[in-house]
């Protein structure tokens, strides 16, 4: 994990709740990562485990009032996100950090250029002129290998691929020159030629610019390729936290176990038998089952699982929620008492 003065995000005891009719639900609870400068920092999970909602919160766009915030900090770079006014938030999104969505078709304006939307943030951020701003959006396009770059600037986003379309947002993302760069399921509507080549843009750009990538996924062939270190989520929490060499050569949480097991082996025999799965299903985060939240799809419950565990230590830098390693942590200490 980064040192302190390398450290350009760090999160403590994020958590985000939405209020209801029937009461209020917690939909993350205790988020607490760090991103070193330059480093890339996963967030791995199935459907509903609070990835893109922790995105949401890094970046102040949980809808209010309905939504709440609330965290002991959130570090960037110096300055706590957790004190900042709204318009204070505006004045860091976009220049200091920023997002790359999913889906880029849903995320552009169909009626307007695609220079235009690119370099908006230099407008506000900056307050740049038309002119200014166009240069700096070709050097942009330049920098993230779209082709025709000047060509291109005055199409809408209908005229473009799904992948020159995904290049652009990542040019709108990085063109203030942001300390770290949120991509949340950056490759999902594209094409897998697509995908390789937008990955390794982002590796490329990571090493040229600078800047430190939170990379958002559900697939762990992604987080193997990209990242240097591994949050797994599962219904709102952190479950396992580990440099990415550690967590595939030694998955201590039993849902790591369980994602990297449904992992298609490349080469493999066929055979009749169905690939391993996962049984069940995340929980209703209004409904959460007792202690562990993973216990009613695990296959390694105990009685002491129906008290919710703590992150526990596994090895140096590696830690994980789960029973199994609290009491090898206790069984540790007494020892050496």
């Amino acid at each position: 994990m980064a040192s302190a003065s390398d450290t350009v995000l760090s999160v403590r005891e994020l958590r985000t709740e939405f209020r209801g009719d029937r009461g209020n639900v917690r939909v993350l609870d205790d988020i607490s990562f760090d991103v070193g400068r330059g480093r890339i920092v996963g967030l791995v999970g199935e459907s509903g485990s609070g990835k893109s909602m922790t995105a949401l919160s890094l970046m102040g766009l949980v809808p209010k009032p309905q939504g709440h915030v609330s965290a002991k900090s959130i570090m960037l770079d110096g300055t706590d996100l957790a004190t900042l006014t709204p318009d204070g938030m505006r004045r860091v999104r976009g220049s200091e950090i920023s997002m790359v969505f999913q889906e880029p078709m849903t995320s552009l304006n169909p009626v307007r250029k695609i220079w235009d939307q690119v370099g908006e943030p230099l407008a506000i951020h900056h307050g740049l002129k038309r002119k200014e701003i166009r240069e700096r959006v070709l050097e942009m396009f330049e920098l993230v290998g779209i082709p025709e770059p000047k060509a291109r600037l005055d199409a809408y986003p209908h005229e473009l691929s799904g992948g020159l379309r995904q290049r652009a947002m990542i040019a709108m993302g990085l063109i203030c020159e942001p300390k770290l760069l949120i991509a949340d399921e950056p490759t999902t509507a594209l094409d897998v030629t697509t995908q390789s080549q937008i990955l390794k843009l982002m590796l490329d750009l990571r090493d040229r610019v600078g800047t430190a990538i939170i990379m958002i996924t559900h697939d762990l062939g992604i987080i193997a390729e990209m990242c240097d270190e591994v949050n797994v989520m599962y219904a709102g929490q952190i479950v396992e936290q580990a440099d990415v060499f550690d967590l595939f050569e030694r998955p201590s949480h039993p849902y790591t176990r369980g994602l990297l097991a449904s992992i298609p082996k490349a080469g493999a025999a066929r055979v009749s038998k169905r690939m391993p799965s996962i049984p069940g299903m995340v929980p209703n985060l209004a409904k959460l089952p007792p202690g562990c939240r993973f216990g009613p799809r695990c296959g390694d419950t105990m009685a002491i699982c129906q008290k919710a565990p703590a992150l526990a230590g596994v090895e140096q830098g590696h830690v994980a929620r789960c029973w199994l390693h609290a009491q090898q942590e206790t069984s540790g200490q007494g020892a050496s008492s």
